[in-house]
């Protein structure tokens, strides 16, 4: 289990961020939703990260031909997705193992799904549930709750569903499986979720729309898709960790370049610009997605917050803002979170342990937790595998020095991490 020992900051910094790792959300999209094409697609700055490269490797057991040229990928589908000689491993990735499930239910085939310990500890009926009540035929450990999941694809029935969990993974799966349904389905959740999917689809023609009344419509697949030609944008969620270091060490600013500017994803950004920090927004294209610049910098000591709304927007970029939090004069709230608790780690306990080490007073609650601000001391944090602990907690060193064990895991999603923020402070093995 390898450590990273992060020493705090002795000078303020002036960061660019031009290689922040790219999305990996809309990565994961790229490899499977080009198996929706009969044509190749294009992508350019694909990210290179272990989970993301699981996907990749996945679409090619199904058949497709993919051609590397460092993050430029060319995926050409088969002209029928091809039953797998071996299992499918999606790593550590929920994304990837949930909407999979949701495209390989409507495929005629056997396909086993599995991934690492942490993802095998997930759950995962909240998607197989769902498919199973439109004809999928899933199975896995505790009634099909756990990875491996045994899927037996066919034929899936049309369905008008409303989420109990806004969930931007249960929602592409069910998406995906619509769009091999025998009619029009419909899809709804209480706060609309990352919607990546829908834009992503619909730009290569699919007839996914978001209704008036708050469902979503998905007619079913008469043709082939067009093939993706797409750029994948900078992480917003990766560029957030370094947002919190500008926001928490003095006279620091950093500006994150090529960032998607997406208002699903850039909730935590608002988030800390009601701390206090200063923040602006550049756009410069949008086509996919509106993409852009944003620059965050220091505007003195962080006040404390109330968050409790779009937490869908919030899910992966909560650990670093706790980590703003504890640095803010006063009681800050999370509420309605509940969701963090079946992530990579139950985020919530995992977050709060290691404030606690940290000096930083907390309460946690059943879907939430208080974070009293006070000063960071040296601790030394274990992970739990959990890449967004690992990284946020390396943002924690900046300010007192701090050793993180289990930090092979940031590998998952942002391999350059370590390089971006050797920029600012040192760090030893």
């Amino acid at each position: 289990m390898k450590s990273i020992t992060v020493s705090a900051v002795k000078n303020t910094f002036s960061l660019e961020c031009s290689d922040i790792a790219p999305d990996k959300s809309i990565s994961h999209r790229c490899a499977m939703f080009s198996l929706l094409s009969d044509r190749p697609s294009k992508i350019k700055n694909f990210l290179l990260g272990e989970d993301t490269l699981a996907s990749l490797s996945i679409a090619e057991q199904l058949g497709a031909s993919v051609k590397r040229d460092g993050g430029n990928i060319e995926i050409t589908p088969p002209s029928k997705l091809t039953e797998p000689s071996n299992i499918l491993d999606c790593g550590n990735a929920g994304t990837g193992m949930r909407l999979y499930a949701g495209l390989l239910s409507g495929i005629e085939g056997s396909f086993v799904l599995t991934g690492d310990k942490y993802l095998r500890s997930r759950p995962m009926n909240r998607v197989a549930i769902p498919l199973r009540n439109i004809g999928a035929k899933i199975d896995g450990r505790e009634n099909g709750n756990l990875a491996p999941l045994a899927i037996r694809g066919g034929d899936l029935k049309s369905f008008k569903y409303a989420s109990p969990i806004d969930s931007a993974q249960i929602k592409s799966a069910l998406i995906l499986a619509a769009l091999q349904a025998d009619e029009t389905s419909y899809y709804k959740e209480e706060l609309l979720s990352r919607d990546h999917t829908e834009r992503m689809l619909s730009g290569m023609g699919a007839n996914v729309s978001l209704q008036e009344d708050g469902w979503i419509k998905i007619n079913p697949l008469k043709e082939p898709l067009k093939p993706l030609n797409i750029t994948v944008p900078a992480d917003p969620s990766s560029g957030f960790f370094f947002a919190v270091a500008a926001a928490i060490i003095p006279n620091a600013s950093t500006v994150i370049k090529n960032v998607t500017l997406n208002p699903t994803r850039i909730e935590a950004y608002k988030i800390l610009e009601k701390m206090g920090a200063n923040i602006t927004y550049v756009q410069k294209e949008n086509i996919y997605e509106p993409i852009g610049d944003i620059e965050i910098s220091y505007n003195g000591t962080l006040s404390p917050v109330t968050v409790e709304n779009n937490i869908a927007w919030l899910i992966d970029e909560l650990p670093a803002l706790s980590i703003a939090m504890s640095m803010a004069n006063g009681t800050s709230l999370v509420k309605n979170a509940k969701e963090l608790r079946v992530k990579e780690s139950d985020r919530i306990t995992t977050v709060l342990t290691g404030l606690n080490a940290c000096g930083i007073k907390t309460v946690e609650h059943e879907d939430g937790y208080e974070v009293i601000g006070g000063k960071i001391s040296s601790a030394t944090i274990n992970s739990h595998g959990d890449h967004r602990i690992a990284m946020s907690f390396a943002i924690a060193g900046l300010v007192s020095e701090m050793k993180i064990e289990d930090t092979e895991c940031i590998d998952t999603s942002f391999p350059n991490f370590f390089d971006i923020l050797t920029q600012i402070t040192h760090i030893k093995d």
